[in-house]
């Protein structure tokens, strides 16, 4: 049968969950009538009748019956003889409708057919599962892992759609391997060209938000809300919540009897640290939540700037700076103010700007970037831990401390 290769393309999409009957109809007859064109320069004249079910088609052509010497169109007219042909009585003025084979359009056009018909399929599938994961953007998914790359993993979800988790997506302390489960969220999801460019995430703040909805009921109920979220993956994360109900308390909730609650939370993170925050509209308050564990003595507020002021004990300073900065910085991005510290006593401290001739920019900035900022704060320091808290050498470091010495001295 001609139409062999038209039957296993029908059995092929007729079953796919992203294409209904209608459209798989409308999509063959619009590839048979490019077909057509391209074989007789139009198509409006013939009947295409399809059922994808079985694979069945046939192709009518329909012409006007004209005498033997007025034929100007063959395509839409045919000579008395040649209709007559088909049907002894025919008569000049009547209808004649010519059932069309494939084989008359050529192996090469029934071949260009079929692959044009699996192009528009995969066009229309590409389109409904774009439209279909962008509705999924911010949510939780499973998929499983296919193939672990050097910049990427590659994950199968059980329909066999290709998601990809980025480097800069997963979590520095996760290992994967081909067949295991991996949850994130759907970060984006884009069209390249005709296929979609699903990204998933582990690294974004909505990925610990969303865990929050699924393992403490409270959040999922609408009880508690979260206000804001902020991490920085693997390490440490800031959670905001609050509650409509005085009834409940909703940092408690949260986190559960010993850790309960968010226990699963924190495994799934890569043991990141977590705190769990009362949010406040009271601004100073808030601050002073943010930079939980540390006990602020006073605080001025810049709110033109969105700018905080606070001043600590020299003991809750490093408290409210954390490892490596993390602490202080995290408070900054959940309240939306930019944080300066301040040691109470510590009035003739030196900012280590002043040391530019002798300290180089670069060393500067990497004391700034873990909240070193003064003299002081990094005399007061010791050397071993800020090994460990910067990306400098100890020789460096050494060289450093030996300078701000110096000028106390002096």
């Amino acid at each position: 049968m001609e139409n062999l290769a038209l039957i296993e393309s029908f059995s092929e999409f007729k079953d796919d969950k992203f294409i209904d009957r209608v459209t798989l109809m409308a999509i063959l007859e619009d590839v048979f009538r490019s077909a057509l064109k391209r074989k007789y320069g139009d198509d409006g004249n013939f009947d295409i009748i399809i059922n994808p079910d079985k694979g069945d088609l046939e192709i009518w052509r329909n012409r006007v019956v004209v005498a033997d010497d007025e034929v100007e169109d063959d395509n839409s007219e045919i000579s008395l003889t040649e209709a007559q042909k088909i049907e002894p009585d025919y008569e000049v003025g009547e209808d004649v409708a010519e059932e069309v084979k494939l084989i008359q359009l050529g192996r090469r056009a029934i071949l260009a057919l079929r692959q044009n018909l699996i192009a528009k399929i995969h066009e229309h599938d590409n389109t409904n599962i774009y439209k279909h994961f962008k509705e999924l953007e911010g949510e939780l998914y499973t998929a499983e892992v296919h193939h672990v790359r050097h910049r990427a993993i590659i994950l199968l979800d059980d329909d066999g759609n290709e998601i990809i988790m980025p480097k800069d997506r997963q979590i520095p302390s996760d290992f994967f391997r081909k067949g295991e489960t991996v949850r994130g969220v759907i970060e984006s999801v884009e069209l390249r060209g005709n296929k979609p460019n699903i990204i998933l995430s582990r690294t974004s703040p909505k990925f610990l938000e969303q865990l929050f909805f699924q393992e403490i009921p409270e959040v999922f109920d609408g009880v508690i809300t979260i206000k804001g979220v902020v991490r920085e993956p693997g390490e440490k994360a800031k959670v905001a919540v609050d509650s409509y109900d005085d009834r409940i308390d909703p940092v408690g909730a949260c986190v559960g009897v010993k850790g309960s609650r968010i226990h699963g939370i924190v495994r799934e993170l890569g043991n990141e640290n977590i705190d769990v925050i009362n949010f406040t509209t009271n601004t100073q308050l808030y601050i002073a939540r943010a930079l939980s564990p540390a006990k602020i003595t006073s605080m001025e507020i810049d709110e033109e700037n969105k700018k905080a002021e606070v001043r600590l004990h020299p003991d809750e300073v490093s408290k409210a700076i954390g490892r490596r900065g993390h602490n202080i910085r995290l408070a900054g991005k959940l309240t939306g103010y930019e944080i300066d510290v301040i040691r109470e006593g510590a009035e003739e401290d030196v900012e280590l700007s002043e040391f530019s001739d002798e300290i180089e920019s670069w060393i500067i900035e990497e004391f700034s970037r873990v909240g070193l900022d003064t003299a002081k704060q990094i005399l007061e320091q010791d050397i071993q831990d800020l090994v460990k808290r910067t990306d400098l050498e100890e020789e460096t470091i050494v060289e450093v401390v030996n300078i701000l010495k110096s000028e106390f001295e002096d």
